[in-house]
């Protein structure tokens, strides 16, 4: 059966539309945007009074599947990515068994086209077993479903296998996604290193360990004319250096974290190990440079870094809890009430950091625009909803997040993955 959407304020990458528009979706995708669409026999939804954008793109996601479902499983990830208004993630290869082999690829993509609430693209590893000594087969990889590889977790820091990572994947066409941060300097290190470091007598991770790999991998980009994409970006010196390299010409994106423009390291004084990331909530002077990065499209793309685990390892000292957050439940209000409330970026900027350009740098056809003939992926948004982060609500296996009783601002009220209702917030089901 086709969808019909009523009473759409469409916003692309380039505009919000200035009146409410009709859009047709019929065999997986937009067949119709226009003033008045006959209804037909079509399922309605009345949009009238929410914003509909291009189904959101999530280049940076943990599904934990295989080896630690207890943390995660793709199909709860694809639940809380659905809700989250996510119609494609992207899953990073730090699993276990780490993603590096094509059955490993293929089981994943297998298992989420059975759960079938969103488009999931795994991530493959840069190096075999993530040890940073051989690299994997990036043809083969790519052959299986594979659209970008990273070591995510760690760095490549031998700079040699990372140069013939480089040239091989311009040779394979596809995306290497470098996490930046050199782990001899950062070894330890649990927050940011700084005065509320040594207050709490918690070791610092130095932002120079960030900065180096940033430097060297635009260098290496530069020298062999390829493309580079740097992770979750967290400090104002990465912001400079890849300000600079893109107004030289130099093939580099980069992406930033909700929780990277919304919380500094002032927050860890409640030793909330919620708060323990990696890289580290940073001072509040690489806050605002974050912010002024996404503005200005320094910053290419939002993402979640979704990173679940479980309550008892959460419950561990700040030392010995492990790093990361959930993000794909509170992506959408964080980014609306940090960002566009506050008049750093508008609606346009938000669907081209959350969707437009993740589809452009991956290279994901038909995505990222409500436009006749695209994919009928959608994500309706109330824009004036205010809700209340509450860890009952969350439908990820994990609730380790750190914004629980934050209010917040917008909600998605609606989910469609190829013209199809996944999720819907009235009757908070997965269909």
């Amino acid at each position: 059966m086709s969808l019909h959407i009523k009473n759409a304020i469409i916003v692309n990458a380039n505009k919000i539309e200035s009146r409410p528009q009709d859009i047709l979706l019929e065999k997986g995708v937009i067949a119709q945007i226009a003033p008045s669409i006959e209804n037909g026999q079509h399922k309605i939804i009345d949009a009238k009074g929410k914003y509909v954008l291009p189904g959101l793109i999530d280049m940076h996601v943990h599904l934990r599947e295989p080896g630690r479902e207890d943390k995660e499983t793709i199909e709860t990830g694809s639940q809380a990515a659905a809700k989250g208004g996510f119609t494609t993630i992207m899953c990073m290869p730090n699993t276990n068994p780490v993603i590096d082999s094509c059955m490993i690829v293929e089981a994943i993509i297998k298992e989420a086209k059975r759960v079938g609430l969103v488009n999931v693209i795994p991530v493959g590893a840069i190096s075999k077993g993530q040890k940073g000594e051989e690299l994997v087969d990036m043809f083969e990889l790519k052959k299986a479903g594979c659209l970008a590889l990273s070591d995510d977790g760690k760095a490549v820091v031998n700079s040699q296998l990372m140069r013939r990572a480089m040239e091989y994947s311009k040779m394979v066409d596809i995306l290497l996604i470098e996490h930046c941060q050199d782990h001899l300097l950062s070894c330890g290190s649990v927050m940011n290193e700084g005065y509320n470091s040594t207050l709490l007598g918690l070791k610092g991770d130095p932002g120079v360990s960030e900065a180096i790999i940033v430097a060297r991998d635009i260098e290496l980009a530069n020298y062999l004319r390829v493309k580079i994409h740097l992770a979750h970006m967290s400090l104002k010196r990465s912001i400079e250096l890849i300000r600079h390299a893109k107004s030289q010409g130099i093939q580099v994106t980069a992406e930033a974290c909700p929780h990277h423009f919304s919380l500094t390291d002032e927050e860890v004084k409640s030793y909330d190990t919620n708060t323990k990331v990696n890289p580290p909530l940073r001072a509040k002077e690489d806050v605002e440079a974050i912010k002024q990065a996404i503005k200005d499209g320094t910053i290419d793309c939002i993402v979640t870094d979704h990173a679940p685990h479980t309550a008892e390892e959460k419950e561990l000292d700040f030392d010995h809890a492990p790093f990361g957050m959930v993000g794909l439940e509170t992506a959408i209000g964080l980014v609306i009430t940090e960002l566009v409330e506050q008049k750093v970026i508008t609606w346009p900027q938000m669907v081209e950091k959350m969707s437009t350009s993740p589809a452009r740098i991956v290279g994901l056809k038909g995505k990222g625009s409500i436009k006749e003939g695209y994919d009928a992926d959608v994500t309706i948004i109330d824009p004036q909803m205010e809700w209340i982060v509450e860890k009952e609500d969350f439908v990820s296996k994990s609730k380790n997040s750190p914004f629980i009783g934050r209010r917040l601002k917008g909600l998605v009220t609606t989910t469609i993955l190829g013209g199809k209702v996944v999720y819907q917030r009235k009757q908070g089901t997965f269909t």
